[in-house]
């Protein structure tokens, strides 16, 4: 499985959002890969609320859902587009991730189950869920490579997730991301070395970077971590791509030698004091 692993800083409306894209999806193609993975939000990151809201829209009707489509037939690629925000059933916006075939046919979406709620010690508070409805379904797709399962970010601190997509046979696990600066330098790596060996799988992690235009400020270092928790690719905090080849048997062969997957016991917890 040959990716073009690609770290971007997504701007706060669609078109230039497009526009890096046709340039990694016909990067893509020329390199030969089979899949084009991108970060988190890379449809729109716009945390101005009434701006967003003039630009979010349903699924349908989202100009970078359809580009990631036309582009994907056009290149002959399968797109992991990372995320964008559409509207939900409910009415609210969703962080949704799409898997979209060569064919440019969505097979798989994934809306971000885990929302980042967060309350910092000088008093200020982050809550994505003022803003986003959360996903209720995980979500493991089967493709020409295997199953695949879908995450995004903030997911990566959810361990149970990711042992039951390795359960039910992915052994590729996206995560997109834009993490921030200050966990990223505290988390990010081992987090994802962790899901990776936990679960004998490799994980695919396209980041956001840099300064965005409505004002975030992401840590970048893309990454693929192989089963044995081995960083086959760190981007740093640059704009930048690169190519990386996975050998699925890896996962197969790791999961042979350590068959933890296999080895799970249910247990009882108990809370008395003895």
């Amino acid at each position: 499985m040959k990716l073009l692993l690609a770290q971007t800083t997504t701007s706060n409306t669609h078109q230039k959002n497009i526009t890096a894209l046709t340039a990694l999806a016909e990067e893509a193609a020329k390199q030969q890969c089979n899949m084009l993975c991108l970060p988190e939000v890379s449809g729109l990151m716009n945390q101005d609320v009434e701006s967003a809201q003039h630009q979010i829209c349903e699924e349908e009707n989202d100009p970078y859902l359809a580009a990631c489509q036309t582009l994907a037939k056009q290149c002959s690629i399968w797109i992991h587009n990372g995320s964008t925000p559409v509207l939900g059933a409910s009415g609210l916006p969703v962080n949704r991730t799409h898997l979209i075939n060569d064919r440019g046919v969505i097979v798989a979406r994934y809306d971000k189950i885990h929302l980042f709620d967060i309350y910092l010690p000088d008093g200020k508070e982050r809550l994505e869920s003022k803003r986003y409805g959360a996903g209720t379904e995980g979500v493991v797709v089967k493709t020409p490579w295997g199953m695949l399962g879908l995450s995004i970010c903030y997911d990566l601190r959810f361990p149970q997730l990711y042992r039951d997509y390795a359960q039910a046979g992915a052994r590729v696990i996206f995560v997109p991301s834009a993490f921030t600066r200050n966990t990223g330098r505290a988390h990010w790596e081992v987090l994802l070395r962790a899901r990776a060996i936990e679960n004998g799988c490799f994980i695919v992690a396209a980041a956001q970077t840099g300064e965005h235009d409505d004002g975030r400020r992401t840590f970048g270092h893309s990454m693929v971590v192989n089963p044995w928790g081995e960083i086959l690719s760190d981007l740093g905090d640059e704009v930048q791509s690169v190519v990386v080849q996975l050998n699925l048997e890896e996962s197969d062969r790791v999961r042979s030698q350590i068959p933890s997957l296999l080895h799970s016991r249910d247990y009882k917890l108990d809370m008395t004091s003895k």
